[in-house]
Formats: C-alpha cells, structure tokens, sequence
C-alpha cells in the first residue's frame, strides 16, 4: 500500500527517505501532513525545544554567608541579600520547610 517516497529537508536541504513504515505510523496516528524535516533535524529541533542544547549558564564568584566558604551561584551578588552555597542554601530550605 505504500512505498518509501524521497523527501528534501526544509532545514539542511538533504534528501532522506520517508519509508513505507513511516508513512503507515503517520496514517495511524491521523498525522495529514509528511514530515518535512529529515530524522537528523526532527532530533536536533526536539533536543532544542526540550532545552538540552541550551548554553552553559554563567556563574558569579561568591561568599557564602553562612560558613564563609567560596562558591558560585547563578546571579550576581549585589551585597544587600545573604549569599549561600549549595550545602547552606539546602540546610536552610529545608529546616523552613
């Protein structure tokens, strides 16, 4: 009933295969539409929207106020609020809880 068909990426612009198997899913799942993405860039798309190629947070060099250890933490310190490292900050939440 169906036979692979060769598809062009809208992202890379390589050609790749939309197989007969693939097609047959697509009709259970009700999908109307091929894809329009090769398998490479549907993944690439995915990891993008689940967050996992996001940069590297940047850090800031910290005081914890609590033991005087160095650490860093996700913000810039601006020396009206307490500073806590990780050990810390978890002791605290925790007992506030």
């Amino acid at each position: 009933m169906y036979n692979d068909k060769t598809l062009v990426c809208k992202d890379c612009g390589r050609e790749f295969i939309f197989s007969a198997s693939e097609q047959e899913f697509y009709a259970e799942k009700g999908f109307t539409n091929e894809p329009g993405r090769c398998p490479e860039c549907r993944a690439a798309r995915k990891a993008q929207r689940n967050g996992y190629t996001r940069a590297p947070r940047e850090m800031f060099p910290a005081v914890c106020s609590d033991c005087g250890v160095e650490t860093t933490v996700p913000f810039q310190p601006t020396g009206d609020k307490p500073v806590y490292c990780r050990d810390c900050y978890q002791a605290r939440r925790s007992s506030n809880w």
